[in-house]
Formats: structure tokens, sequence, C-alpha cells
């Protein structure tokens, strides 16, 4: 299906894949509250070129962004370059195509960028998220038309993120993270875990980025070549999180006397109230802020995004409405009679 406006019969045909009611509400899509139903996810997915099988994506990824801890009404509204990301782990990236290896966040995954394109409709059109209006980003970034990815769980030494935060690795979920365009971490010429952990590290050490102000997460993506370099010496992923809490810092004399003042003192006195100008101020206030997934293909690129000041990454389960899983053979039927 390409984008086409929403007729009667193609929402329909979205609403009956989703195995939902129309009229069946998923949450209020802030600032402008406006109630997310299967039937107004439906006819966004079809303006943004989705097939039948991605509305149980789309479904929980509303749910997990009208979550109050993602703070979508500061998403939506801040003049922070920041964007909804949707993360998706398990079996159903492979069975719906949903891209995670070289240039996933480029423009040929195309389950990728409909999916990520259905999401942002749904934050303008039902969320009212209107640019200049309401949506207030002094820039924005591309993410902000479309921002979707898998991880590449077959490429992964580690669990992958969706076990980690607690899911089987049977089940496919959905991961909503609000994130800055990604930036890129070059390294090639590092050969030790310790090495490369300090280049990343010294990566993702930049003032300027909220979290050196809030208590906010910060996402790592890696390349599987730079994760099978750290992982090959028997390093965690708990490791490398802990490695880049402690390395991942900036003197303090590396801010203005205002920011010092106006920011440091004021968001984390209890820190740096008083403290010299030799300082460390580091990016995260605890290890467990920071997101490690494996994606990408070969070359020894990874990326790092940092996020807004007051969202946390919330994971949800691809569930039927009945709560049972959505599985990779429920979409046989709908995706072999295209073919």
């Amino acid at each position: 299906m390409l984008a086409a406006p929403p007729t009667e019969s193609r929402v329909a045909e979205m609403v009956r894949a989703s195995g939902y009611k129309a009229d069946k509400s998923i949450g209020v899509v802030l600032p402008r509250q406006g109630v997310a139903t299967v039937e107004r996810i439906a006819a966004n997915a079809v303006m943004a070129g989705c097939q039948p099988e991605h509305m149980p994506i789309l479904i929980a990824a509303v749910g997990a962004m009208v979550d109050p801890i993602f703070s979508l009404r500061n998403i939506q509204a801040t003049t922070h370059c920041v964007a909804p990301l949707l993360i998706v782990n398990g079996p159903l990236t492979k069975a719906l195509n949903i891209h995670s290896g070289s240039g996933l966040f480029g423009p040929g995954p195309w389950a990728n960028g409909v999916l990520g394109r259905a999401l942002r409709l749904i934050l303008l059109n039902i969320g009212g998220a209107i640019p200049g209006e309401v949506d207030k980003a002094t820039m924005g970034h591309p993410g902000k038309f479309s921002f979707c990815i898998a991880e590449n769980e077959a490429a992964n030494p580690w669990s992958p993120l969706h076990v980690e935060r607690g899911f089987a690795s049977e089940m496919s979920t959905v991961t909503m993270y609000a994130g800055e365009a990604p930036h890129n971490i070059n390294d090639h010429e590092s050969t030790s875990a310790e090495g490369l952990l300090a280049m990343i590290s010294g990566a993702m050490s930049q003032i300027g980025q909220n979290s050196m102000y809030y208590t906010c997460e910060m996402l790592l993506v890696l390349s599987p070549e730079h994760a099978a370099t750290i992982a090959a010496e028997g390093y965690s992923k708990d490791d490398v999180k802990q490695a880049i809490y402690e390395q991942a810092y900036v003197p303090m004399s590396r801010f203005s006397k205002e920011n010092i003042e106006r920011r440091l003192w004021r968001f984390h006195a209890q820190r740096y109230l008083n403290c010299s100008l030799d300082t460390k101020v580091g990016i995260l206030q605890k290890p467990e802020d920071v997101i490690v997934v494996v994606a990408g293909g070969e070359g020894k690129h990874s990326m790092y995004l940092p996020t807004t000041g007051s969202s946390r990454a919330i994971t949800r389960p691809i569930v039927k409405a009945d709560g049972s899983p959505w599985v990779p053979a429920d979409f046989d039927a709908i995706i072999a009679g295209r073919k």
C-alpha cells in the first residue's frame, strides 16, 4: 500500500487487521488531548503508507507514548530538537521486514519509514503538534518526519533490549525513546574494550546537551563490530554502562559562568554547588541511565542519541485485544495475499 487518502474501505481494512473495535481508545495524545482510537490510528497509518499488519506495532507504540512517564506533552511542545524514536524487538522485526542492519536510520528501509511516518502523523493530527504553533522546536531534526529502527538481535552478543527489560525473547515489543538525531562515533582504531569504551565515552561527553542539566537517559546504538570488540573481552552490557558512567564527563571549567550558576547549581546543587572548576560533570546520574542496543551493519561506527529533560523510555509488548502476543504466523495470510 502506498500513502493514500484514508478512505472508509482502507481504514476498515486496517481496523480489521488490528483485532480491535474501531472505537477502542488506546489513549489520549497530548497536548491537544485527542483520543487515539483504533480507527484514528488506522486513518493515519493509511496516509503514511502502512500495511494492515503494521497496526499492532502502531497500537503498542501509541500506548507507550501516552504513558505519563514518557512525558509526551513536553516532547510535543518543547524548543528542544527531540522526536519519539520507535525501536522494535522480537520475531516480528524479521517477519515484517523492519530493518536493523546497514543504513537503518536512512531512507532505504520501507517498513521503518512508513511506521515512523504514521507515528508522526498521529502526533500531528491527534496530538496537535503543529510546527511553529504547538511544536516549538527551535531547529527540530529529520526524525520528526520518520523515526523507527529495529535492534539487530542476531549481531547482539548480549541480551536484546526487550529481554533486558523483562520480556521473553519470543515476545515482540516496542520501545519509545525521546531522542535527538543520531550522533556518530567513529573508531576504526581501538582493538580493546577499554580503548573503545574510552573513545565512546569521550564522544558522548559534550556540554550543551540536556543530560548535563537534568536527570536523563542516553541511548547508545553500538554497531555489531564495536559490540563484538567489547564483548570479546568478557564485558557485559552492565559493564558498558558502568564504564560510560565513570568516563563520560567534562570539567566544570568548560561551562560558562552563567550555566554553572543557573543550571548546574540550580538543578544539581547537591553535587556541584560551590565546587571547584576542576570538578567532573558527568553526562549521567547513574549507570542505568545508559540504554544500550546493537544495530547497523558492517563498519566501525556507533551512534548515541541524547534525550530531552524529563522523558523516560517506555517498552510495551505487541499484543492482541485478548492480551496474547502477536506472532509472525498471524500475518502469513495477509502478507501472502499481496504476493
